[in-house]
């Protein structure tokens, strides 16, 4: 069973930064090939994807809209720990939503590409909440 574990969400200005940690850790898969997806879902709006890495972490994608703003990074603690960050710089008030990490070993990332069909990640993260207002 593969447990994902959010952080780091909370309220923050305009222009300000946040950085959202995603611990995965698993006693028996092997994470090695896994993608990480990064989603947020605002109020009212369906939930779209944001930012995604490979499971090498040399492949990232972003949204257009997070583009410049956002860094998606990943650390390998062995083949069955890893912990995803979301990095948010130069916060708007349209980044405000409940964001979610979900990985999967089917999930393919391109620099312009990211797999959005929820059901192709196996797993996903509670959620944190991240609020922009001033």
């Amino acid at each position: 069973h593969l447990q994902l574990v959010e952080s780091g969400g909370g309220l923050v200005q305009p222009g300000g930064s946040l950085t959202l940690s995603c611990e995965i850790s698993n006693t028996g898969i092997t994470l090695d090939y896994y993608g990480i997806g990064w989603f947020r879902q605002a109020s009212g709006k369906e939930r779209e994807g944001v930012s995604a890495i490979n499971s090498s972490g040399d492949v990232k994608y972003y949204i257009d809209s997070v583009k410049g703003r956002f860094t998606i990074s990943r650390r390998r603690r062995d083949n069955r720990k890893n912990v995803a960050y979301l990095q948010m710089d130069s916060l708007k008030p349209e980044d405000t939503g409940v964001y979610f990490c979900a990985a999967g070993p089917r999930v393919v990332v391109a620099e312009t590409y990211m797999t959005e069909d929820p059901n192709e990640y196996d797993y996903w993260g509670q959620g944190t909440q991240v609020t922009v207002s001033s």
